[in-house]
């Protein structure tokens, strides 16, 4: 009896031993990671991946093609959802899901419970710090899950900061997270400025106070004229054209542009956000940050998400084979030369992690595609939201039944169709059919089609990833190729094809591969591997995978 108790004590002991070497070990491998003092988050609004090899022979040596020289470039990344816009791209950036999971459905959506058109990051129970009394009632509220960032200050018991940057509202808020120290944006009008939310804080620091009231803010607004020799610029189209929009006030779309000049017809300060010299200031705003947040000089990671926007508002206006696109890109490759310049003596080189990617990219300009021989559609609102409601009002007698289009999705207006004592099916079929003969739509969806779907590629897939049950559409379609529905100059982006889901991705710095690969990857892959880098407990919402291969042994 006492061998056999001997025998159980001694297994109890060994196996307790496994257990507690086992969680040693566990620890180990976390808090023996060489953890970067900075973590940068550089996200390029509207940055198609070709765009770093088009214009490949007119960056500097040290922008971006250091990054893709001495980092890891990953050339087959895409984003893995639709709708492929602003708030749902930084989103999926930072928390590694899709909007089926993180909520953000788009940069607005419709609540159908409230009938209430809602913009990603409005929150009015938070005051503006700087603006006006709306511009800046922001907060992350709508996000449904924790970021990365977030992740890292709540397992460093809030010791780590995160500061987060962009022109855009919505790239700085989502980037940043629920946790964030603060998210800055730009407010222009007749400001210019940086303002934040007090979600974030009860005042603006001394350092962002005393960067807004420099004069600094004027010198961006200069004139705007391309880098190089514009006949050096092959890689784009010519100047003057009919396919771009103007700035008001200017008839022409061709270099030079006088900015002080044209600045009072186009909302002031707000200017800026349409030109390169947007990103010169999230730079500057940048540096000082860094500088008076003390980031990076402790023993806690600091994460400091980074959103170029201004490429966004360039894109939009002049559209991807413009001399103006061209120029943004050629620009900001100094800016990326800067801020890797400034962070080697800063923080040290090889003691910061960063990785750059894009939110979405972008069509090229259907006027121009339709030009050169290639079909493509802008869709006008007579042909799809006016057109629709006069089918319902000869049909039903209503012009209430349909609340909102949005994101290429349908919200039924529920109300109606019961006050009405319509049959629902019948007017969602009634739809249904009205969008199934438009010869620019490639499919009709139901949401109950897209919840019960088992799908494992395919636009479906992207569809079904981007849909939100609580905030998306009752009827999703999809535009064919090269078709989208914007103004009659300019272009947009949104969809599922390549030109709007291939985005950069490159990781650079501490304990990063230097290599690249052609593997497919998702954009949901980022936050999972950046998390295993700073050496953090895995995401449990995250949806992407963990890119080992990019991590050194």
């Amino acid at each position: 009896m006492k061998k056999i108790f001997l025998i159980i004590t001694m297994a109890i002991i060994l196996i307790g031993l496994i257990f507690v070497n086992y969680n040693s070990k566990s620890s180990k491998l976390i808090s023996d990671i060489d953890q970067p003092k900075l973590v940068v988050a550089v996200v390029v609004d509207q940055m198609r991946f070709d765009y770093l090899n088009k214009f490949k022979s007119k960056y500097s040596n040290n922008g971006f093609n250091r990054l893709v020289r001495e980092g890891f470039n990953l050339n087959n990344n895409h984003y893995n959802y639709v709708p492929t816009v602003t708030g749902p791209g930084h989103a999926s950036v930072s928390t590694g899901s899709t909007p089926k999971t993180h909520g953000i459905a788009g940069n607005n959506w419709f609540d159908k419970k409230n009938q209430k058109y809602i913009y990603c990051t409005t929150d009015l129970d938070y005051d503006n710090l700087g603006g006006t009394a709306y511009s800046a009632k922001m907060s992350p509220k709508n996000l449904l899950v924790n970021t990365f960032a977030d992740l890292n200050r709540l397992e460093n018991n809030m010791k780590s900061k995160t500061i987060s940057i962009a022109i855009k509202d919505r790239g700085s808020i989502l980037m940043g997270g629920r946790n964030a120290n603060a998210a800055y944006w730009f407010y222009g009008k007749d400001k210019g400025e940086w303002v934040s939310s007090k979600y974030y804080m009860s005042e603006l620091p001394e350092w962002v106070t005393s960067f807004n009231n420099s004069e600094s803010i004027s010198r961006y607004l200069t004139d705007w004229n391309t880098l190089y020799d514009i006949d050096t610029y092959n890689e784009s189209r010519v100047d003057e054209n009919t396919f771009e929009k103007a700035f008001k006030g200017n008839l022409s779309v061709s270099f030079p542009y006088d900015l002080d000049k044209l600045k009072d017809l186009n909302d002031g300060y707000d200017m800026l956000k349409e030109t390169p010299f947007g990103n010169n200031l999230t730079t500057d705003f940048v540096f000082s940050a860094i500088e008076n947040e003390d980031l990076g000089v402790d023993n806690f990671t600091d994460v400091l998400p980074i959103s170029y926007s201004s490429t966004d508002y360039i894109g939009h206006n002049f559209g991807v084979d413009s001399k103006e696109t061209q120029d943004a890109y050629i620009r900001l490759d100094l800016e990326i030369e800067r801020l890797l310049g400034y962070l080697d003596k800063n923080i040290g080189k090889n003691e910061y992690l960063l990785f750059l990617t894009a939110d979405h990219g972008a069509l090229k300009i259907p006027a121009y595609l339709n030009s050169i021989g290639v079909e493509s559609k802008n869709v006008e609102d007579k042909e799809l939201g006016v057109a629709l409601n006069n089918i319902l009002i000869n049909e039903f007698g209503s012009d209430r039944l349909v609340s909102k289009i949005v994101n290429n999705q349908i919200y039924i207006n529920d109300l109606a169709v019961n006050s009405l004592s319509l049959n629902y099916s019948q007017v969602q079929q009634k739809i249904i059919n009205f969008l199934n003969e438009l010869d620019f739509i490639d499919g009709v969806y139901t949401s109950e089609e897209i919840i019960n779907g088992t799908y494992e590629d395919g636009y479906e897939l992207l569809i079904q990833n981007g849909f939100n049950i609580q905030r998306s559409g009752d009827i999703i379609f999809k535009f064919r190729e090269n078709v989208i529905k914007y103004g009659d100059r300019g272009t947009t982006h949104g969809s599922g094809y390549s030109y709007d889901t291939h985005v950069p991705l490159i990781f650079f710095g501490k304990n990063i591969v230097q290599g690249e690969t052609q593997v497919r990857t998702k954009i949901t892959d980022i936050a999972p591997t950046v998390v295993k880098l700073m050496g953090l407990n895995e995401m449990n919402t995250a949806t992407g995978d963990v890119l080992d291969f990019v991590i050194q042994n």
